[in-house]
């Protein structure tokens, strides 16, 4: 069922809302951006629709609302452990394009259905989670989401297009029916992008040898003069999960103290150091090659169903070096194919 609400109406519903649910969306930081004088549009929560940028593509993405940068997991004095408080039981509503929908959906496979092992930290959010789908009909310039067939979803309670003087609704789950009692109906259908602004060929890598090619293919080396391993992108992506854990000791016999999650990144270096220093990627473009193989072919090739990146840009937007995602993926291509030709 559909309802046309003006902002007036949108913030009476967020009062409503708000009694039940946390509310997560892009919002705005004015001059905490990377650059002097320029602001960061985050995930955070909202109280009114003000808050919300739509306009403009998050520079980085929700799944903060759901793996933080830093997370305490638990707390230890001692024999005793005791895990961060989950006292607050109100749900979670995040406002999203469909590109980060499906993003946390290639979240899912990895922290729940990944060789039978399920990480109960992020199991616990992701079952309080509904997505509100914001409408992307155009998209951004670095996009590439209909090329990863990440364009389109179903998986959303409300979806929603902003107009000039107010907003139109889409309400998909029946249980939100009850907070749009005495709002004017009026039927809209949620539309995507068809087209992408960045074109990108996929590579078709087709078995062991091509790929085995691949991973020594000169083309990797021009990373090493470009890439500055800052894991910008990594951070900024909508599907990287990487992680490492630390422990904040407290007292001088470590005793006492927390465990935290902390975000990781494969272009950082020790991300893969061993006992006794061994690293099995030492050059920035060796740590390149993994990362983007492990988004348009690893993921697939274990999952079997879609590529792990969804061409949200990300990666492209934050990149200090100006590195573009969409023409490293088309340079694999080539690659593949000159080892196809050569084959």
């Amino acid at each position: 069922m559909g309802y046309k609400l003006t902002f007036t109406e949108v913030n009476e519903l967020f009062n409503k809302l708000s009694k039940d649910y946390k509310i997560y969306a892009p919002k705005r930081f004015e001059k905490e951006g990377r650059y002097s004088d320029t602001d960061i549009i985050r995930y955070a929560q909202v109280n009114c629709v003000e808050d919300i940028v739509f306009e403009e593509k998050s520079t980085y993405p929700p799944k903060e609302v759901l793996t933080p940068v830093s997370q305490t997991l638990y707390y230890y004095t001692g024999k005793d452990i005791r895990e961060c408080s989950k006292n607050d039981n109100k749900k979670i509503l995040i406002f999203a394009r469909p590109c980060d929908i499906n993003a946390q959906k290639r979240q899912d496979r990895i922290y729940l259905d990944n060789g039978g092992f399920e990480d109960q930290f992020y199991k616990d959010v992701r079952e309080k989670v509904k997505f509100i789908c914001i409408e992307c009909v155009e998209g951004f310039d670095t996009c590439f989401c209909v090329t990863m067939k990440s364009n389109k979803t179903d998986d959303y309670c409300i979806a929603v297009r902003v107009l000039k003087d107010g907003m139109l609704l889409n309400v998909k789950d029946d249980v939100f029916y009850k907070y749009f009692e005495g709002n004017k109906e009026e039927e809209f259908k949620l539309k995507f992008i068809e087209k992408d602004n960045a074109p990108v060929r996929l590579p078709d890598i087709k078995d062991t040898y091509i790929l085995e090619k691949l991973i020594k293919h000169p083309m990797w080396e021009e990373y090493n003069g470009r890439c500055v391993e800052c894991g910008s992108c990594t951070i900024a992506c909508s599907t990287c999960t990487c992680y490492t854990t630390r422990d904040i000791v407290y007292d001088s016999e470590g005793n006492i103290g927390e465990r935290k999650r902390v975000e990781a990144s494969c272009h950082i270096g020790g991300f893969d150091e061993m006992a006794g220093g061994h690293r099995f990627r030492v050059t920035a473009g060796q740590k390149m090659r993994y990362k983007v193989l492990h988004k348009v072919h690893d993921y697939k090739q274990k999952f079997g169903d879609n590529h792990m990146c969804v061409g949200c840009g990300r990666c492209t937007d934050r990149c200090p070096q100006y590195i573009s995602m969409t023409a490293t993926i088309n340079k694999v291509s080539d690659a593949v194919a000159e080892i196809m030709e050569e084959k």
